[in-house]
């Protein structure tokens, strides 16, 4: 029987398989590697970086939904100098790709940060946030605006030769205009799509559950947006896709791979099953033995558009 293929290329950065873990939801991967083999995993997004330490938003900041959680996390982080110090040494130990995602209140914090970072071997890429939806610097302001997204962009791609990926907010009526914008000014993919905005009620004492109001709405319920996302960008503009929203099991992953993805992201999911990763691998395997499908990039873009 012949083994599946189940390599994929994201511009010029090469994943075992197409199956990443998302930024936030497995902290700098420690946390998580007791119960899952990251070694399996074809890419691991760290948690968003900042030039200095971010204590992030006050709690209430995550809440339950009835199909997926909100998070106001606001970018808590260790930082810039204690990520390389403490973080590094365990990743550059994991057989699998890793992909450092950066988070900035300024144009100058995204250079600073990608700069510093450049020398790290063990970083083979970057994902670029200028769409967090629960910080009140930066975040929404970056990523609603072409000109900045665009800036961003060029900026960064000057100080590096390494992958670079913008990740992109779902909270604009026209995100082929931004994905066609980063790749113009050198990025070599997009990731999509980062959270909704979404907020949540206690009926009883009539506040908003996350004491930042609003935050960020993941899970399942954001899929079918996620999906559209990703098409309305395939469609439209020549660049990887990295698919990111409410992938559950493999069936969500082989969707958003036929829908454009190159590569997909899971998120809320790590919370329910840390495992989740390993198993969608496997379903994507099975699912291209019974396809005939030697080579599992020859899923992306199947539909015909």
């Amino acid at each position: 029987m012949r083994e599946i293929d189940l390599s994929v290329s994201i511009g010029k950065l090469k994943l075992k398989n197409p199956i990443m873990l998302a930024s936030g939801t497995v902290g700098y991967g420690n946390e998580i590697s007791n119960y899952t083999d990251l070694s399996k995993i074809g890419g691991i997004v760290t948690k968003s970086v900042s030039l200095k330490p971010r204590k992030g938003n006050p709690p209430q900041r995550i809440v339950e939904t009835a199909s997926g959680m909100l998070n106001a996390i606001g970018l808590a982080n260790v930082g810039l100098e204690a990520f390389i110090n403490e973080k590094i040494p365990f990743l550059e130990k994991v057989n699998s790709t890793l992909i450092c995602n950066i988070a900035a209140s300024t144009i100058e914090e995204y250079v600073e940060c990608t700069k510093t970072l450049v020398s790290e071997d063990a970083v083979k890429a970057f994902e670029i946030n200028v769409s967090c939806p629960n910080v009140k610097e930066g975040g929404l302001v970056f990523g609603n605006d072409l000109k900045s997204v665009g800036r961003i962009t060029e900026k960064v791609r000057a100080v590096t030769t390494k992958p670079i990926i913008i990740k992109l907010s779902p909270n604009t009526s026209d995100i082929k205009s931004f994905a066609k914008i980063v790749k113009d000014e050198g990025a070599d993919a997009v990731s999509a799509i980062n959270t909704l905005v979404g907020t949540a009620f206690n009926i009883k004492t009539r506040k908003p559950k996350i004491f930042n109001v609003t935050g960020g709405l993941s899970g399942p319920a954001i899929k079918p947006v996620a999906l559209a996302k990703v098409l309305e960008i395939s469609r439209n503009v020549d660049i990887p896709i990295i698919g990111i929203g409410g992938i559950m099991d493999w069936k969500d992953a082989a969707e958003f791979m036929v829908a454009g993805a190159s590569a997909v992201q899971i998120g809320t999911v790590n919370f329910i099953n840390p495992n989740a990763g390993i198993e969608i691998i496997d379903g994507l395997k099975e699912f291209c033995r019974s396809e005939s499908i030697d080579e599992i990039s020859k899923l992306t873009a199947s539909y015909i558009l």
